[in-house]
């Protein structure tokens, strides 16, 4: 055997094993997520969402899809194209005509999120409120209101009531956060965003109780 077929066959073991690895099924866990892990890769997010800085975004989704959930590396890759698409087609928009082109990808990343919930979930539904909410803030809606949405996606995400306390007082926290971004725009400092990281620590830890309760 030559060099040059000893350094392809090589290559060949090595992309094989590499893509065994990738693609290997994970027992992923949407439960599993650690609060201030989430609370700061989610800060991250938006930043690198108002930043316009989608490579960025897409390495932080595709981190927590791999840290905070257990997914595999292609389904990782695979959640923070199609969450990072989304955003990408989202932001440009001014109806809700217009960003109904968000909508495909957000029925993407949530199929996929779906497998890692014991019995599934209403996939449209999720990614028709998540669109929801995200429209609702450039409306004049109140982190109240919105929040409450926030908190229905995450009820039909993990199967629990939409009513939950726990899941309200996240839901709403998020969208306090979002409101807190919002008033300040362009003028966000360093000191706003570990504001932001610290209000999104608290929503996590709510939604975090909720999802460890028993029952739906």
């Amino acid at each position: 055997m030559n060099r040059r077929t000893v350094i392809l066959t090589l290559a060949l073991v090595f992309a094989l094993v590499l893509g065994a690895y990738a693609s290997w099924p994970r027992q992923a866990d949407l439960r599993g997520f650690e609060p201030a892990e989430i609370a700061r890769l989610e800060t991250a997010m938006w930043r690198d969402y108002y930043e316009k800085r989608y490579v960025a975004l897409f390495g932080h989704l595709y981190e927590m899809s791999r840290t905070q959930f257990g997914f595999s590396p292609l389904d990782s890759f695979r959640i923070a194209l199609s969450a990072a698409q989304a955003a990408k087609a989202f932001q440009p928009t001014r109806s809700r005509e217009a960003a109904d082109a968000a909508l495909p990808p957000l029925v993407t990343y949530y199929r996929l999120l779906a497998s890692a919930t014991p019995g599934g979930f209403d996939v449209a539904e999720a990614a028709r409120l998540e669109l929801d909410w995200w429209q609702a803030r450039r409306e004049a809606v109140g982190p109240g209101q919105y929040g409450v949405t926030v908190a229905r996606v995450a009820a039909i995400t993990y199967g629990k009531h939409p009513d939950d306390p726990s899941l309200l007082i996240s839901g709403i926290g998020r969208a306090e956060a979002m409101a807190y971004r919002d008033e300040r725009g362009q003028a966000m400092t360093d000191p706003d965003w570990s504001e932001i990281e610290c209000r999104l620590r608290r929503a996590y830890r709510s939604l975090k109780a909720a999802v460890a309760a028993g029952g739906p």
